[in-house]
């Protein structure tokens, strides 16, 4: 299902995160607390936290925009907002990732399962 103008496909952005075997329920635990920030931001397509199943302890967090000025808005308000949040005491919470990488894509071909 193509959104945006003319035709336009989605960009998608990958957020791969190093986690620690044991900051993964703490990492989990912290989007599970925020996981309706982002379902309301304009734009905003789709939302996927991916635990790793054996071999790697790289989580991926996959979301879906409508464009990059979309996500640009989100990263700039909601999200900062939401990263900015102190813990108890007021003091930020230590992250639960040691690294880091946001990967980009544009969607430029999509299928989903016939008749639905």
């Amino acid at each position: 299902m193509p959104s945006g103008k003319m035709g336009a496909m989605s960009v998608v952005k990958i957020n791969v995160l190093t986690v620690p075997a044991e900051q993964r329920e703490t990492l989990e635990k912290r989007f599970a607390s925020r996981a309706h920030t982002v379902e309301s931001s304009d734009g905003f397509e789709w939302f996927e936290l991916l635990r790793p199943v054996e071999g790697t302890d790289t989580y991926l967090v996959y979301t879906r925009w409508r464009d990059e000025e979309s996500f640009k808005a989100w990263m700039e308000g909601p999200m900062k907002a939401a990263h900015q949040g102190g813990g108890e005491g007021g003091e930020r919470p230590r992250p639960a990732a040691s690294d880091s990488t946001l990967w980009s894509f544009e969607v430029v071909q999509q299928a989903g399962p016939k008749g639905a």
